[in-house]
């Protein structure tokens, strides 16, 4: 018999659902993609800095190649979820041999601070979804100030000042960092398009600040002061008038308002304490607030808890003992025959390349799980029917290459590099799916 009478349905087409479901188109298996979003892509598509133009355009080609195969259905506008159109329960009775959770990290990470609640207190991918115009985050208002605070230290917090500085036109953009300059976790082929906005006498003053605190744990400053300048040979040219400092050594305790509109950020400073060769910061109790009007945290993501899979320390549970691991990881949940990839199996865990190697990795799991089973009872033309009772427009393969026409369409009248629709109402209306108002 052939594996094109398994049917295994995937959540989410970001990079690893996309790679995943390829695997297993590849190898005969018939795939059902459901994805939350009309467009496929996920962070490819809404993750990367808007002026990655190439890089973007290379993944989207790769992505219509997945979905070209003819053994893969395409199910977008379809969110799966307890408050979902579709309970992860609700679609595993479609009757699939199997389901691949890869619908990223959907949840956001809280430090439970006070004024959490304060306008001008963001989440990162809220931000970034919101500049790559990721519907409904694209209509959101945002409080975007002169004097923004970003925590964090990795490449999304480079993103998101990039932002602030060129599009929003921040004039102070401070990055707090709970450990050291030697611990940031940027890259500096990222850093190069924010360095030239660095304030390097600041930068200089920072470090003679931290030095006593890196001299008690044996850590010379230069290790610091070079991974963080090491990207200002490649620096992009300044275009704006506006500076970028670093505070290290810090952790947000609290936000400050008026009248419900943030005004302060309060931190506590840190010291390093070094065991077994990792080094983790130690709050010392002294306090210092800094007058701001914008605090982004971009500190990682957790999965979506109300999902339907059990969770534990922002990750979905999977099985330690798993029956079908892929170079020696898990990739089982705890419930039988639904397996997770990509983000989904370890939050905020690496860039695209990382994401579609996991997916591709899910998919031999789920492969070797099909191979002890007998063929389910699900029909795609039976699913098909399924989905179209939902009662709301389900966006298939041919619909996006509309979408995509008339984009590209768009771009060109305007005389852009991209153009991209910024809600899923003008998205259904340009494909004939709604009316026009």
């Amino acid at each position: 018999m052939s594996n094109s009478n398994y049917y295994v349905a995937v959540i989410g087409a970001g990079p690893a659902g996309l790679f995943g479901a390829r695997e297993l188109a590849n190898q005969g298996v018939r795939v059902a993609i459901f994805n939350r979003d009309i467009k496929p892509g996920g962070l490819a598509e809404y993750g990367i800095y808007p002026e990655k133009h190439s890089m973007k355009e290379g993944l989207r080609k790769q992505f219509r190649q997945t979905l070209d195969l003819a053994n893969i259905d395409y199910y977008g506008n379809i969110s799966i979820g307890t408050n979902g159109d579709l309970t992860l329960d609700e679609l595993r009775a479609f009757g699939f041999d199997a389901v691949l959770v890869s619908a990223g990290a959907q949840g956001t990470k809280s430090l439970g601070l006070p004024g959490e609640d304060l306008e001008g207190v963001y989440h990162a991918k809220d931000v970034v979804y919101f500049y790559n115009k990721l519907p409904p985050f694209s209509q959101r208002n945002f409080r975007f100030g002169k004097r923004c605070a970003i925590i964090g230290a990795g490449n999304v917090m480079v993103d998101v000042a990039r932002h602030l500085i060129n599009v929003q036109k921040a004039e102070e953009v401070t990055a707090v960092v709970r450990r050291g300059p030697a611990e940031v976790n940027f890259t500096k082929d990222e850093m190069k398009h924010l360095i030239g906005y660095l304030d390097l006498e600041e930068f200089e003053k920072e470090l003679e600040r931290v030095r006593p605190v890196l001299a008690e744990i044996n850590q010379n400053r230069v290790i610091g002061q070079h991974k963080v300048l090491e990207a200002l040979p490649k620096a992009d040219p300044k275009t704006e008038n506006a500076k970028f400092h670093f505070d290290f050594l810090a952790s947000p305790t609290a936000m400050y308002g008026e009248n419900g509109v943030l005004t302060k950020l309060e931190v506590e400073d840190n010291i390093l304490i070094e065991k077994d060769g990792k080094i983790s910061a130690k709050g010392t109790g002294i306090k210092r607030t800094m007058d701001v009007e914008t605090v982004i945290f971009a500190i990682g993501d957790k999965v979506d808890e109300a999902f339907g899979l059990p969770t534990q320390w922002n990750e979905f549970v999977k099985n330690t003992e798993p029956r079908f691991p892929v170079e020696g990881v898990s990739y089982e949940s705890s419930t039988e025959g639904v397996f997770v990839g990509g983000w989904s199996r370890k939050a905020s865990e690496g860039l695209v390349g990382y994401a579609r190697r996991d997916g591709t990795n899910a998919g031999k799991a789920v492969f070797q799980y099909l191979q002890t089973k007998q063929f389910g009872d699900a029909s795609p033309e039976a699913v098909a029917e399924k989905v179209k009772s939902l009662h709301k427009p389900v966006i298939t393969k041919d619909d996006i290459k509309r979408l995509e026409a008339v984009e590209a369409d768009e771009a060109q009248k305007r005389g852009v590099e991209e153009y991209k629709f910024a809600s899923n109402e003008e998205m259904l209306q340009a494909i004939g799916l709604i009316e026009t108002a």
